[in-house]
């Protein structure tokens, strides 16, 4: 004989869903706030990367933003404050960039690793509507901030290691060896010399930033760093000799 439950016994069974948090209303002061703040931080990121942080003032700022000069003061406690969040936005991308790149390569050889890795910074790196982060960065590298440290840390020194890694495995040394180092700059310079700028536009540097053009320019570099890197390897620690002086 079955025994039936009467109607409703599975619901009663299964756990009640907690509550969610009740929604906080949203009175104009808090939007209008909201609203300063963006544009502020849009403003500033424009203002930092187009002449750095020392060159750009808190009035500029916010007669950019269409706010009260007393707003970044209130909002990112001083300028360094509203500096830092904007940097943070171009370290956040850095980050992202790594994250893609470790991902792709995950159960690849090294070789293939790198290869990957190379494919998806290009594409991230040089497609267009980027040159706000890559200005930032390049400010911030050739005229240092106090918020130096913090590129370093989590966009940085996480991207050469992980790159020091690959190339010391293709290479068959330890991470700490120069030439791992060495190489890891040759990989990565490469990209960055067809960053928009006037000097690659003379020499003809210059390319359309569309995925077939990205695909065969990552297709280059790939190639041309792994051959470079397994030639180091090849050599050993054998040095060229030196000239000798006359």
């Amino acid at each position: 004989m079955t025994t039936r439950r009467p109607v409703g016994a599975h619901a009663r069974l299964r756990p009640r869903k907690a509550p969610g948090p009740r929604p906080v209303p949203t009175t104009p002061a808090v939007t209008a706030d909201q609203e300063t703040r963006g544009r502020l931080l849009m403003a500033a990121e424009r203002l930092f990367a187009d002449r750095g942080f020392k060159k750009v003032t808190v009035r500029e700022i916010c007669r950019a933003a269409r706010a009260n000069v007393a707003a970044v003061n209130y909002h990112f406690g001083d300028k360094l404050g509203l500096y830092r969040e904007v940097l943070q936005s171009a370290i956040d991308a850095m980050r992202a960039t790594n994250d893609a790149a470790r991902r792709a390569g995950e159960g690849q050889t090294a070789e293939e690793q790198l290869r990957r890795y190379i494919v998806i910074f290009v594409h991230r790196v040089l497609a267009s509507g980027h040159d706000t982060v890559h200005k930032l960065i390049h400010r911030e590298i050739n005229d240092p901030t106090p918020a130096l440290d913090a590129l370093v840390e989590q966009g940085v020194r996480p991207r050469v290691e992980y790159l020091s890694g690959l190339i010391a495995e293709i290479i068959g040394c330890a991470p700490s060896d120069e030439r791992v180092l060495r190489c890891v700059a040759s990989v990565q310079t490469q990209s960055i010399a067809y960053l928009p700028n006037p000097i690659a536009g003379r020499l003809g540097l210059t390319f359309k930033p569309t995925a077939a053009h990205l695909d065969e320019l990552a297709d280059h570099i790939a190639e041309f760093s792994l051959a470079g890197v397994r030639a180091v390897g090849h050599s050993g620690h054998a040095r060229r000799p030196r000239a000798a002086r006359t």
